[in-house]
């Protein structure tokens, strides 16, 4: 297979610092965005309550460390590449890839991360929710980027009962798209309530019957857009509708702050823990 890195740091690339990490497999380009790590409130925030389901319950502060997640859903056109076949529905290479389970988004990340030398995996429920919400840019929006959902999202009033390309609504604080709409999207953790405990760098529980899903999709109502909204799904099992997709977030080595402090000899697989939840 025939692979581009570009502008990262070693194995044949180089670092970028906290501007978005570009990977090229394939001929397929794709944005890794950077997140700057803190504390936030997950769940029903005072936004949310007039809306929220008892599982968005209790709210409580989670911190978080630096991390890197996709600019857009995976789209077919990069699935293709990594993994040589489409299972989408609604077919398009700049549409998100869908009817993928969560085992099938494991293998994915497994291959990427071979293919590109570093360590891609799900986001954790609480990253994904961070940067739903625009991370420490967040201006408390109701949905990711903003409270009038039409700007920043494709849901059942506008989706026109499918897909839609990836970015083309507004991104959000972070320069995210999408992740209010289109598709839901697949997080590692096992779906549990929550504890109300602080938490750092949370995993979600040891073990469950079904996995997170987030954001909502094209034929969702506006609640299930909400930004701390909460779904799960089982997880060997691929969306009879065109509904489950997913993003990646990357792993950084240990200690680093973002890929411009990485050296030439950190950040390849050898050196990096996978983090990959497996069943």
């Amino acid at each position: 297979m025939t692979l581009l890195l570009m502008a990262l740091g070693c194995c044949g690339v180089q670092a970028q610092g906290k501007t978005p990490l570009t990977f090229t497999v394939e001929g397929v380009a794709f944005n890794m965005v950077f997140v700057e790590g803190g504390e936030f409130m997950m769940g029903a925030t005072e936004e949310q309550r007039d809306k929220a389901g008892q599982d968005e319950q209790p709210v409580h502060p989670v911190t978080l460390r630096n991390y890197y997640i996709g600019e857009t859903e995976v789209t077919q056109e990069l699935w293709v590449a990594v993994m040589g076949y489409n299972p989408s529905y609604f077919e398009g290479t700049n549409l998100p890839v869908e009817r993928v389970s969560w085992q099938d988004a494991q293998k994915f990340v497994k291959k990427l991360s071979k293919l590109t030398n570093r360590n891609f995996r799900l986001p954790t429920e609480a990253e994904w929710e961070y940067a739903a919400r625009g991370g420490n840019r967040s201006l408390g929006h109701v949905y990711s980027g903003g409270d009038n959902l039409d700007e920043v999202a494709w849901y059942d009033d506008n989706g026109g009962e499918r897909t839609h390309r990836v970015g083309e609504k507004h991104a959000n604080e972070l320069g995210l798209f999408d992740m209010s709409g289109n598709v839901r999207e697949w997080c590692s953790d096992w779906y549990d309530p929550y504890s109300g405990k602080d938490q750092r760098n949370p995993k979600g529980p040891k073990e469950g019957t079904e996995r997170v899903l987030r954001g909502g999709g094209w034929s969702n109502m506006t609640d299930f857009l909400r930004v701390s909204f909460r779904n799960s799904f089982n997880p060997p099992r691929p969306a009879t509708v065109s509904v489950c997709a997913w993003r990646c977030r990357i792993e950084m080595p240990s200690g680093a702050e973002d890929w411009s402090t990485v050296g030439p000899d950190q950040g390849c697989l050898k050196n990096v823990r996978w983090e990959a939840a497996v069943i």
